[in-house]
């Protein structure tokens, strides 16, 4: 996520990180290197230009040049212009409603009937809402189809009213049968536009009308960078839109849309899709993403997703295991499955400060546990609850059933073996240090 911006305004700041002399004119020539990151990672130049205006006046009024730590006071400027640009406060979601109406716009491909499905998902398990998803693409082939697979996936029902082309019509009867129904939150899937057409913008504009939603979002494609900004103008300009969400951030952005698209519209980024499961959702901080951006890291985020994977009656039972000695790999197959829960490795190695850059060039799977998992699952029950009984044969036949060699089973052991002593070590720790632990160890 944003690698190549990152490195560029790394290099920017360099020279003020306590490298060499800080003068005015390296400060200035620090300021258009920031410049031309921010123009190359597709941000609007008179943004990229008043930004980069507003961090010199900052640093000359808040005496850089002669402050004992300059290059650290430059980053903060930085850091807190690009948290201002973004946004400043993170934006909340309008769920006021009975039910409360969401209403999902943005192009075809854009990503928008994927991410209706993680956010009914975030809904139903994040802040425990009942969500009803309604398919009011009536154009797309296999557009229904879609969203009743996403729906089916995390357990939340879908409206379709089969036969009915009319998606006005459709998502007023949905509302109806969401009242009826006990459904408190109503996400309406509209049709994606190939471009904005007066036809479709009309059409949506009605659909609008007619169910008066508290929340209407505008889905954006963050790989279209400056695209994605003008488009979210139009649809604004029509709609009136109260949020954007930004999809495909794990993909190769240039981070020109998720910088600039607050300037241009006035209307906060609220969320974020950051991988292809249902559970990559994340609510957009503007602050965290400015860290992330400047390589510092985004451990508040880190440690959230570690809090929400963790389960205390488990942790309880898991220490009692460990203070009998009788920690197996079935106790450890179940934390390699919460570290999985919590993402993207790749993106969560990213929210480590200092970890993104160093691994910027390392090709992180997110199958990073499939060959630990397939050993697991190739021995016996006896095996995994009791690892002393692994002997040289048992190590062969493993090995051949889950198509490793004998020696990667062997490196597994040795793997428990240390985890299981580091936990008896750190007796009273529990399952979230465990998995801390982990995150290093592939």
């Amino acid at each position: 996520m944003f690698d190549n911006l990152s490195e560029k305004l790394d290099k920017a700041l360099h020279v003020l990180k306590g490298h060499g002399s800080i003068t005015e004119v390296n400060v200035a020539e620090t300021l258009k290197e920031v410049r031309r990151a921010l123009l190359d990672a597709d941000v609007n130049f008179k943004i990229a230009k008043d930004f980069t205006n507003r961090v010199k006046e900052k640093a000359l009024g808040q005496d850089v040049l002669t402050s004992l730590q300059p290059g650290q006071l430059m980053v903060k400027l930085v850091k807190d212009e690009l948290t201002e640009l973004m946004g400043g406060d993170t934006a909340g979601i309008n769920l006021s409603g009975t039910p409360s109406v969401i209403l999902m716009s943005g192009l075809q491909g854009s990503g928008k009937t994927t991410f209706s499905g993680k956010l009914a998902n975030y809904l139903k398990t994040k802040k425990s809402k009942n969500p009803l998803l309604v398919a009011c693409d009536v154009y797309r082939p296999a557009a229904i189809n879609q969203l009743q697979v996403v729906g089916e996936q995390i357990g939340v029902e879908v409206f379709s009213d089969v036969g009915n082309n009319n998606p006005v019509e459709i998502a007023t009867n949905a509302v109806a049968y969401a009242k009826a129904n006990g459904f408190n939150v109503v996400i309406v899937d509209t049709a994606g536009r190939l471009a904005v057409d007066e036809v479709m913008m009309t059409e949506i504009e009605n659909i609008h009308k007619a169910i008066q939603p508290q929340e209407t979002l505008f889905v954006v494609d963050s790989m279209t960078g400056q695209d994605a900004v003008n488009t979210a103008k139009t649809f604004n300009d029509r709609l009136n839109f109260d949020g954007v969400i930004l999809t495909k951030l794990d993909g190769d952005t240039r981070g020109g849309a998720a910088i600039s698209i607050k300037s241009v519209v006035d209307k906060p980024i609220k969320f974020i899709g950051t991988g292809e499961k249902m559970e990559a959702i994340d609510v957009f901080h503007p602050s965290r993403m400015a860290d992330r951006i400047l390589g510092m890291g985004d451990v508040v985020s880190l440690v959230e997703r570690a809090q929400e994977q963790f389960d205390e009656v488990e942790a309880r039972k898991l220490q009692k295991k460990i203070a009998k000695n009788q920690f197996g790999f079935d106790d450890f197959l179940k934390q390699i499955q919460q570290v999985k829960k919590m993402g993207n490795m790749k993106d969560l190695i990213g929210m480590i400060p200092g970890a993104g850059k160093a691994m910027k060039d390392v090709d992180i799977d997110d199958d990073s546990f499939k060959g630990i998992e397939a050993i697991i699952h190739s021995m016996t029950p006896e095996e995994r609850s009791q690892p002393t009984l692994i002997n040289a044969s048992r190590k062969k036949r493993i090995g051949k059933g889950s198509g490793t060699s004998v020696q990667e089973v062997n490196q597994l052991m040795k793997q428990f073996d240390q985890m299981s002593k580091m936990m008896k070590m750190m007796q009273g720790g529990g399952s979230r240090k465990m998995m801390q632990a982990m995150k290093g160890m592939r």
